[in-house]
């Protein structure tokens, strides 16, 4: 039985490839559909893995046990912040410091923006005629080396006295090397910040972009750290500050109690008030993304189904066009032996093999056009989309090819003979 059912399988197979080839416009032209359909899937797909993949390693760069605690509302969100949250109070050095002593707390760190100020005015970082406004420049504290965020790979990190001191001192990203010391060592130099000379002192590792290359302020590795005395002093009204905490092994939802207990005390939030500061970790802003993605997921394999939906109208319109054509060598196959099954399979899989066709030439483009996109976009394509748009082409050949099956099946053989 199962030696019969194969021997059928492979007759019919070749058929339905003989008549792909003998027919071969007409077979790529009822595909289309099928085709674009696939390569949207493919192309869906890969830049939503890539730019799932690109955030989770940018967000997992700060440490799986950091906590991210800021004034306004963290993770992915559209708009402007609200009027409550322009309002809430700033958070402090004293916050900090509070934060360190919780049992929970490995430990944490300040980090203010002086980027730009209030008003907007742009902080100038200069070197020898050249000069930039979009470099990040940060303030912030020697533990900000225990929280492993940034990598050092020449010199030292600067030291609590020249932090208490405010001293004119800094470390550098990698882009800010190579903009401003191309083909020479940074260290030991010196570059100017809003007209005051700092040395540098560090030379922090390139880090992976977060869409896989970016400029100006969305280069991770356009920063400059300095202790945060010395930044207030280039932005002294700079407010906006950025606690960076890492949980000790094992106790992340403990640390996270403890620090919104201390925070809610501290900034005099009532018992039954939401509370006024953001806390997040790596892995709730990571969610928040998928759950943003997983939606634009959804609505593009909407689209793509329109395109795979023709397809396999075409496909039951070209079956169709078939049986009527083929009805007398259909009447012939019965009258020697052939049963409904036989001639029902024989459809089905001209069908399947029709549109998996369809599908094998859309996985083949769709690939092409990943490694296009992913000069713009991060593109990673994930094992299961090529398998995935195979199988559903080749389903949409089976459920489209089922009626004009069952009517090349159900043809009574005498009349199917007399067909001219």
């Amino acid at each position: 039985m199962l030696r019969r059912f194969r021997t059928a399988f492979w007759e019919n197979l070749r058929m339905a490839l003989d008549t792909i080839r003998s027919h071969k416009l007409r077979s790529l032209l009822t595909v289309v559909g099928v085709v674009v359909g696939v390569i949207t899937v493919m192309l869906i797909s890969s830049i939503i893995s890539g730019i799932d993949l690109a955030v989770k390693r940018a967000v997992e760069s700060f440490g799986t046990r950091s906590i991210f605690i800021y004034k306004f509302e963290l993770g992915i969100r559209t708009g402007f912040p609200s009027r409550e949250e322009r309002l809430r109070p700033h958070l402090t050095i004293e916050d900090v410091m509070a934060i360190k002593r919780l049992p929970s707390v490995e430990t944490a760190v300040p980090l203010l923006d002086v980027s730009s100020d209030f008003f907007g005015e742009k902080t100038v970082v200069s070197r020898a005629g050249k000069q930039s406004v979009a470099v990040n420049v940060t303030g912030t504290s020697p533990e900000l080396e225990k929280t492993n965020t940034e990598v050092l790979i020449e010199g030292r990190w600067f030291t609590e006295y020249e932090s208490e001191e405010g001293k004119e001192v800094c470390l550098i990203g990698d882009t800010v090397k190579q903009t401003f010391f191309p083909y020479e060592s940074a260290l030991g130099k010196t570059l100017e910040i809003n007209g005051k000379p700092f040395t540098v002192i560090g030379l922090l590792q390139k880090r992976e972009q977060l869409f896989g290359g970016g400029t100006g302020n969305n280069d991770q590795s356009n920063i400059i750290y300095m202790p945060i005395g010395a930044a207030r002093r280039i932005k002294p009204k700079s407010e906006d500050l950025f606690i960076l905490a890492v949980a000790k092994e094992g106790k992340l939802e403990e640390a996270k109690n403890e620090i919104e207990s201390l925070l809610r005390i501290r900034r005099k939030v009532p018992f039954n008030a939401p509370n006024n500061f953001s806390m997040e970790t790596a892995s709730s802003i990571i969610e928040q993304f998928r759950a943003i993605t997983a939606g634009v997921a959804l609505a593009m394999i909407l689209i793509s189904s329109v395109g795979l939906m023709i397809g396999g109208i075409g496909v039951m319109n070209i079956m169709l066009v078939s049986v009527t054509e083929r009805t007398r060598e259909i009447g012939i196959r019965k009258s020697v032996g052939a049963r409904r099954m036989d001639i029902l399979m024989q459809f089905l899989i001209e069908a399947s093999t029709l549109t998996g066709f369809g599908g094998l030439l859309g996985l083949i483009i769709g690939w092409f056009l990943t490694f296009i996109v992913a000069i713009f976009f991060p593109s990673y394509v994930p094992w299961w989309a090529p398998i995935a748009g195979f199988v559903v082409s080749v389903g949409i050949g089976l459920v489209f090819g089922i009626f004009p099956a069952w009517k090349a099946a159900k043809l009574d053989p005498i009349e199917a003979l007399r067909y001219e």
